[in-house]
């Protein structure tokens, strides 16, 4: 089965709306190298984070700047989008995601292929989440509180345990940190946490 990992920049107060506002002061050649890696020959991407990409990167590649690498793959990439309105693409191996979003993510996940990446796309990311499609959740966390915008997590009745497979600290305070679905480790009570206590003290 196909793995998705999703990659956000978030702020230290969990903060992901309007990156470019706060974000680049914080890039560097590591996280250049962080945001590469998770590239992969398919990208689910919400409508927002799609309509971003293909406003941008077309024209990149077409310039031939120092990004123009960078931009030939995401335009290379398949890209599929969630959207609940049909669309009309116009950059290159774009397509809709049709039907029940958990249903048609499901079946993506049984085809044959490598990884899928996601980037941005929150609200996609929350429901993959929730629905248990998610496995691996990379986070760029600034050192920086923004104060305002949608955070990563909203309000909702069961919590998400996740667990650390991987963290890095850039040089400029940015960490790099991967999280996978924890099971039901969330379940924990005060009691356990006391019993757990008490046998550390043994």
């Amino acid at each position: 089965m196909r793995t998705i990992a999703a990659s956000l920049f978030i702020s230290l107060d969990g903060v992901i709306d309007e990156p470019a506002q706060w974000h680049f002061p914080y890039f560097n050649d590591e996280m250049g190298a962080a945001v590469t890696a998770q590239m992969a020959d398919t990208l689910l991407l919400g409508r927002k984070t799609y309509d971003s990409f293909a406003g941008a990167w077309p024209e990149r590649e077409a310039e031939g700047g120092e990004d123009a690498g960078f931009a030939k793959t995401l335009g290379d990439a398949r890209k599929i989008v969630v959207s609940r309105q049909p669309l009309e693409f116009t950059w290159r191996n774009s397509e809709l995601l049709q039907g029940d979003l958990v249903e048609a993510v499901t079946a993506l996940k049984n085809e044959q292929g490598g990884r899928i990446a996601m980037s941005g796309s929150v609200s996609v990311v929350r429901q993959l989440l929730a629905a248990g499609l998610l496995d691996e959740l990379h986070l760029l966390v600034h050192p920086i509180a923004v104060r305002k915008g949608e955070r990563l997590f909203d309000e909702g009745e069961s919590s998400i345990p996740l667990e650390l497979i991987k963290s890095e600290t850039f040089t400029t305070g940015v960490l790099y940190l991967v999280y996978r679905p924890a099971g039901g480790s969330g379940d924990a009570s005060y009691d356990d946490a006391k019993a757990h206590l008490s046998q550390g003290d043994q």
